[in-house]
């Protein structure tokens, strides 16, 4: 396995002794369903981020889950960021959209969040930007096109200029972070201690940030588990959870047991439990200058590919 380097941790505010966080993307995620798992979250005390899609669909959805042309979902959004929690963007809606459409997607989430979104995850979209095969440089991206053969890899123009999907510009402008490599490890700022960074070969990104493998509420499950919560506590780490909350985590009307088991758990631990953007922006204002090195970027990208192959990581 690639050797990936450490940094000695940071100190945490308020004396906590780690961090955790989650980036919460829409797919599949019903009204209810939401409700349900946020109220859970926000009773223990923990304050994490909701992915949105801010436009409507308007042709054929390549995914299931609400936008914010549901009113009642918006206003649980909004409600949802006045309590503390983080709103980022998952592109415009549940399709890939032109840059017109981009635009105005952008615009109706700073018209319903009063801001533009901080944070970013992409989604499977035509306008993705560095996605795909380009999340890595060659000649790893070769690697990276036997490795996904066969799987549902699309292709990404976000940021190709000239292309009806090209955004690049809007996103430098309007959007600070933006999520790429996933790993196993619940301590994502081992993995990547680099991050949040910029890496001038991606220049229309301002920064980069890395998450832990979660995709449903069987991997978060794995990922949170008892000792590796120990570990991240040990290791004083911060751990940036990749999931959809409407994966699997409401089953009949309750919550998954064993994911509410292992977040009480966790929650009674001296964790640093903020949004995205706030862990990120703490992590910034310790790790100047932002930019990586090309031994950095090689470094992640062959960890992630690695992973990817072996562990079947996102």
């Amino acid at each position: 396995m690639p050797h990936t380097e450490t940094a000695a941790p940071p100190l945490w505010p308020e004396g906590k002794s780690f961090a955790f966080t989650v980036f919460d993307d829409p797919d599949a995620q019903g009204y209810d369903e939401g409700r349900m798992v946020y109220s859970f979250l926000a009773d223990l005390g923990l304050r994490t981020t909701r992915g949105v899609w801010p436009g409507p669909a308007v042709r054929t959805p390549n995914s299931p889950g609400e936008t914010c042309e549901n009113a009642a979902y918006r206003g649980h959004s909004i409600a949802l960021q006045a309590a503390g929690f983080e709103i980022g963007y998952h592109h415009t809606t549940k399709h890939s959209s032109t840059r017109d459409e981009i635009i105005r997607g952008l615009d109706a989430f700073r018209a319903y969040f009063s801001r533009d979104p901080q944070t970013m995850a992409n989604h499977y979209n035509t306008e993705a930007i560095y996605w795909g095969s380009r999340r890595v440089t060659p000649p790893l991206r070769a690697v990276y096109t036997v490795a996904t053969f066969g799987r549902k890899n699309g292709v990404h123009f976000g940021e190709v200029e000239g292309h009806p999907s090209f955004w690049g510009d809007v996103c430098r402008e309007r959007i600070q972070y933006c999520r790429n490599f996933v790993f196993s490890d619940i301590n994502t700022l081992a993995a990547c201690p680099w991050m949040p960074y910029h890496d001038p070969l991606r220049p229309y990104v301002n920064a980069w940030y890395a998450s832990t493998e979660g995709s449903n509420v069987e991997r978060f499950t794995v990922a949170i588990a008892e000792r590796h919560q120990e570990r991240l506590e040990e290791q004083g780490g911060a751990c940036i959870m990749y999931t959809h909350f409407g994966h699997g985590y409401v089953e009949g009307g309750r919550l998954h047991a064993r994911f509410r088991t292992l977040m009480q758990r966790l929650s009674r631990k001296n964790g640093w439990f903020v949004p995205v953007n706030v862990l990120l922006d703490h992590l910034r204002q310790r790790r100047e200058p932002l930019a990586i090195t090309g031994r950095q970027r090689r470094s992640l990208e062959q960890r992630w590919l690695w992973e990817k192959m072996f562990r079947g990581t996102s």
